[in-house]
């Protein structure tokens, strides 16, 4: 019998933690070891290499990550797994990792993947763990290679990285580091590329994605809502959306291409985190809480169906019963249809960590089950008002249920509808029939029908 003599398939197995942004470096990650054989598995189980692609925003996030290589360390004593760590955890806390799991073959930080084969392949050669948490002076995105296939409907591009604001709560200018925006002409290729793959939908991503300023071939400087018109016009592209943004960065500009540019989605995510001038000063947001509602009357003037979503933090350092009341009072003058919401936790190196007056742990949790009240009840209420509408949805995928896709109105609702599979990639227009605690249902509304019955 001849032996096989097709190319030994690698398994790859990535474990993805926090954002969206690391959603896209881990789909990087596997683009950039596809040349070296590996394919991506479901599951770490048989896998030749395993990477946790970390987050460092939530507490005991290493602790997590720790946990998670105890329960992968019998693969790799059984099969020879490589384990990596990759990500924000990793650029903040590399060699004590490597200290307490020597078994990690891979740490490398999230502006080093575009190394990740040079790193693999020197781990698989037995030359000891590789560290890279260096911030280097080329731009991964420079040595990345085009989006593979199969990305879906919606995807994800990441315009910009990094962070220049340093809130004092956040490790993410420490574990990302300085604000830096790519060529507008290597985004267009990108764009061009994922739309070329079946992509309908793009969201652009940053740690603060409206602080873009990329520069295009003629030198010209371009921001958040110039860049959103110049992609606007590539045939195929149905959908464009940007997270996350910072209040201080929405300049006049990015508000009028919401109201100039059909394809940018009336949908924003704009954090303010507190509704407190005294908290927010002391978070240096650099912005007052009547700032970021005039920011949100701008918006809704520019575009009046836009909905907002926001974060929010319960129990910083210090807050005072009227803090908090003055945080429900933004929300209940905004009306947010979708929001996330976080007791306070000290992130190590961070000045927040060091203030006075740590709110007690039965607080938080009783102001944060007060505040994500109000959240649900705003957001049920946006919901239900969409309830007999007809509204434009992207179908993206096959659901739960036999003969069913889910897809995303304009305002990042998620909507089921009884279609078949050859319906995905479509915008159709679908009454919505129902409104559930996170999705919404709905039918394709056949306009020949109702011409005729009318």
């Amino acid at each position: 019998m001849p032996l096989d003599s097709r190319p030994y398939v690698k398994k790859l197995h990535i474990k993805t933690y926090g954002c969206q942004m690391n959603v896209y470096d881990s789909a990087k990650m596997a683009d950039v070891l596809a040349p070296l054989g590996y394919s991506q598995v479901e599951t770490p189980d048989g896998a030749d290499l395993v990477i946790l692609n970390t987050c460092h925003i939530r507490e005991k996030a290493a602790e997590k990550v720790f946990s998670e290589l105890g329960r992968l360390k019998p693969l790799k004593d059984a099969n020879g797994t490589l384990l990596a760590v990759a990500g924000c955890v990793a650029q903040a806390e590399g060699e004590a990792i490597l200290a307490r799991a020597p078994y990690v073959d891979v740490v490398l930080g999230p502006q080093a993947y575009h190394r990740l084969p040079e790193l693999v392949a020197r781990a698989t050669r037995g030359a000891g763990a590789a560290l890279d948490t260096d911030f280097p002076v080329e731009s991964k995105f420079d040595h990345l290679p085009a989006p593979g296939a199969n990305q879906g409907v919606a995807a994800f591009l990441t315009v910009q990285e990094g962070c220049d604001k340093f809130c004092t709560f956040c490790v993410v200018p420490y574990t990302r580091g300085a604000e830096f925006s790519r060529d507008v002409a290597a985004i267009e290729r990108e764009a061009r590329a994922l739309v070329a793959n079946g992509v309908g939908e793009i969201t652009l991503l940053g740690q603060n994605v409206n602080a873009f300023h990329g520069v295009d071939e003629a030198g010209n400087e371009l921001g958040l809502g110039a860049l959103a018109r110049r992609l606007a016009r590539i045939e195929g592209l149905h959908r464009i959306r940007y997270t996350t943004s910072h209040p201080r960065d929405m300049d006049d500009d990015l508000i009028a291409a919401h109201a100039d540019t059909p394809e940018l989605m009336p949908f924003l995510h704009l954090p303010v985190q507190s509704g407190s001038d005294r908290l927010l000063e002391a978070m240096n947001r650099g912005h007052t809480a009547q700032a970021y509602l005039d920011l949100i009357a701008k918006l809704r003037k520019a575009r009046p169906d836009i909905a907002l979503s926001s974060d929010f933090i319960v129990g910083f350092p210090g807050e005072t019963e009227a803090e908090f009341e003055a945080t429900l009072d933004l929300i209940r003058e905004v009306k947010f249809a979708q929001s996330f919401s976080f007791k306070y936790s000290p992130r190590p190196g961070t000045p927040a960590a060091l203030l006075d007056k740590q709110i007690p742990e039965a607080v938080q949790d009783e102001r944060l089950y007060k505040l994500q009240a109000l959240l649900r009840e705003q957001q049920d209420a946006f919901n239900a008002a969409t309830v007999g509408a007809i509204v434009p949805v992207l179908y993206e995928r096959a659901g739960r249920n036999a003969g069913q896709l889910i897809g995303k109105t304009p305002w990042l609702q998620a909507v089921h509808a009884q279609l078949p599979d050859d319906a995905a990639g479509k915008v159709l227009p679908t009454r919505i029939l129902a409104s559930g605690a996170n999705s919404l249902s709905g039918v394709v509304h056949d306009q020949t029908q109702e011409r005729l019955s009318a």
